[in-house]
């Protein structure tokens, strides 16, 4: 199966529907004081929670609209408690990128069922930020966004879909990357088991290639690299373009603090549609030396993004298998592995600009 498999996409929301056909009374106390519900109704896409905008009309006759994403469980209310924590994050340094987050709670009428509500943006049906100005914009939020302590890393875990994922506050990238990657095979592997192979790879990935690459780029920034907050998780799916502003807009972030490359990992995905927004974004954020490493750092950063994919989708083993290729290239390349000659992995995913070296 492949990543827009039926199978994969077209499962069922794990959320009743009717918790999106009407305002529990719970959100209705987090909204401002003097609104007038006129009503709501299903907007946006989610595999994993219900979402819906409130309309309203505030206490000056204006039209006035809220976004709420509703999951159930314990587990729910641990992802609309971390989600809220994280675009508080991220809109505290970019507000006109980040819809503005309101408050998080859990219905009255349904005490298991729980939500984020934040300010309504009407987005641009199947729109993706221009490559002229999208990629200068997130250069220049990393610039202004460098970690206040100098740690790598976030103080909680950010939900990818339904899974944690959890990058410990470290003093290094190499270390706060490493345990990041530690806990995305980790999950992985229970999703879909032992394989000999993708164990292998896996074990010289984290104790041979993340050393090599990201020790390098240490030693060649001389001990410098400044954690800067990403949003975590910047895909088509995450992003898109306030119609009436023209504005891209960011969303469903999983902030860190890391390298600022980090970022581009999930722009390099072929199943995602960014092939050109990584030339444009080093023409305002200079690739870190050993610029001739770049593109291996950038695989390796998408690496996450392929194994964390992996990790969500039970019986569907296609992001396991462009991962093991992906660390068999790279170990390769870098002469990693002491072992027995293995079969040679493919090609680079994308020939494109500073990628293939043009």
């Amino acid at each position: 199966m492949g990543p827009t498999s039926k199978d994969v996409w077209n499962q069922k929301i794990p959320v009743p529907e009717n918790t999106i056909s009407y305002v529990d009374e719970a959100i209705r106390k987090v909204l401002p004081s003097g609104l007038q519900i006129e009503g709501i109704s299903a907007s946006g896409e989610s595999y994993w929670a219900r979402t819906a905008k409130i309309k309203a009309i505030d206490s000056d006759g204006n039209e006035d609209s809220y976004f709420v994403k509703v999951h159930q469980g314990e587990h729910g209310k641990t992802m609309v408690s971390a989600e809220y924590e994280a675009m508080k994050t991220l809109y505290k340094l970019a507000p006109e990128m980040v819809p503005k987050p309101i408050a998080w709670g859990s219905f009255e009428d349904m005490p298991d069922i729980h939500f984020i509500v934040c300010e309504f943006h009407e987005m641009r049906k199947d729109a993706l930020p221009d490559k002229t100005d999208f990629p200068a914009m997130v250069a220049e939020f990393h610039k202004r966004s460098a970690s206040p302590d100098g740690k790598f890393g976030y103080p909680n875990p950010t939900f990818g879909g339904k899974n944690p994922q959890f990058f410990p506050l470290s003093d290094t990238w190499e270390e706060c990357f490493r345990k990041g990657m530690e806990g995305c095979f980790a999950a992985e592997l229970a999703t879909h088991g032992p394989d000999e192979e993708f164990q292998r790879l896996t074990k010289l990935t984290l104790e041979k290639t993340i050393p090599r690459l990201l020790g390098a780029l240490l030693e060649a920034d001389g001990g410098k690299i400044v954690p800067r907050l990403v949003h975590g998780d910047l895909w088509e799916g995450n992003c898109s373009v306030d119609d009436k502003t023209g504005v891209p807009m960011i969303f469903d972030g999983t902030p860190l603090y890391a390298h600022n490359e980090y970022k581009l990992g999930p722009w390099l995905c072929p199943r995602h549609r960014f092939p050109d927004h990584i030339d444009e974004y080093v023409k305002h954020f200079e690739a870190s030396k050993p610029k001739e490493e770049f593109g291996d750092r950038i695989e390796l950063y998408c690496l996450r993004f392929d194994v964390h994919s992996s990790s969500l989708y039970a019986g569907n083993l296609f992001f396991r298998s462009v991962a093991q290729e992906t660390m068999k290239k790279l170990v390769e390349k870098y002469q990693l592995d002491e072992g027995p000659e293995r079969e040679k992995a493919s090609g680079p995913r994308l020939e494109t600009g500073i990628l293939s070296g043009k």
